[in-house]
């Protein structure tokens, strides 16, 4: 039986057991070669999924998103290096295909958390970063209705959320980035207009990590065309990308029960406009969806 399909107690205790044997063994074990970075309600977890097909790559044990480099910093190197598969497997892979294995997580708020880009290029000096971004009018439409339905919201009216989010994140992003043990719920989860300022946390991520160690993906092209949008990745990771195609199927995806007020969303479409097109920069052509 697969661990996500256990009971909740169960599935706690074998995490924790998991965890603890993974610090103990933690020299053994690979580290990430490339992290998926973001944005949250972006496709991650779809991407995650189609890249762990791949042959020569071995996924993060029990969880896609370790969120080492956001929340759980303060536990340790060898903690995090217990979170993936030991260079055995690597080994295996390299005898079997003659290219070394590589390793990656997927921790959406390792693109928003203030510190976590200069603790990835402290640690992981040479990852790659794979970056979605979405429409962000919908991104953020999203992101509400998966907070309210894993009841992490109480505000049920996307609006009244959109406009409590300034007295909720106030000064918090100024806080982190100055105490590396602070945490802020409200920050990571109700930030809804904030997270689709893709160009503004790229640029802080350019400084640390470097341009081309980045690589960014409108996740509407990636369900639409997976294929050549997998094989750009792939390009971008080092890895063949004919070996064995993967299995692409849209994941995490929630059922809305209203849409979005029209006057709202063209409010939301204008305040994005200059971010857009700060992102189109970055995207080298106008983003998918500001075409037409």
């Amino acid at each position: 039986m697969r661990v996500r399909n256990l009971p909740a107690p169960v599935k706690r205790v074998v995490h924790l057991g998991s965890r603890g044997y993974g610090r103990l063994t933690s020299e053994s074990r690979m580290l990430p070669s490339f992290l998926i970075c973001g944005g949250q309600r972006c496709g991650t977890t779809s991407l995650y999924r189609a890249l762990a097909q791949h042959p020569v790559v071995l996924k993060a044990v029990l969880h896609k998103g370790v969120h080492y480099f956001d929340t759980s910093y303060h536990r340790g190197p060898e903690w995090y290096r217990g979170h993936f598969p030991k260079i055995r497997r690597a080994e295996k892979i390299a005898d079997k295909y003659g290219m070394l294995a590589q390793t990656f997580e997927s921790s959406p708020y390792y693109m928003y958390h203030p510190q976590a880009a200069a603790r990835i290029a402290k640690d992981l000096p040479a990852a790659k970063i794979v970056v979605l971004v979405r429409d962000p009018v919908e991104r953020a439409f999203s992101q509400h209705h998966h907070e309210v339905a894993r009841s992490y919201e109480t505000e049920r009216d996307f609006g009244s959320a959109l406009a409590l989010e300034p007295a909720r994140v106030q000064r918090q992003e100024v806080r982190l980035a100055l105490d590396p043990r602070h945490y802020s719920f409200a920050h990571q989860h109700h930030a809804y207009r904030a997270r689709g300022e893709y160009a503004r946390y790229l640029s802080v991520m350019v400084q640390h990590v470097g341009r081309e160690r980045i690589h960014v993906v409108e996740s509407e092209r990636f369900f639409s065309d997976p294929e050549p949008v997998y094989d750009e990745i792939c390009a971008f990771l080092g890895l063949p990308a004919d070996l064995e195609r993967p299995v692409f199927e849209q994941h995490n995806a929630r059922p809305r029960e209203s849409d979005m007020d029209p006057g709202l969303r063209r409010d939301l479409s204008e305040y994005y406009r200059s971010h857009d097109e700060a992102l189109g920069a970055w995207l080298g052509h106008t983003p998918v969806w500001r075409r037409g």
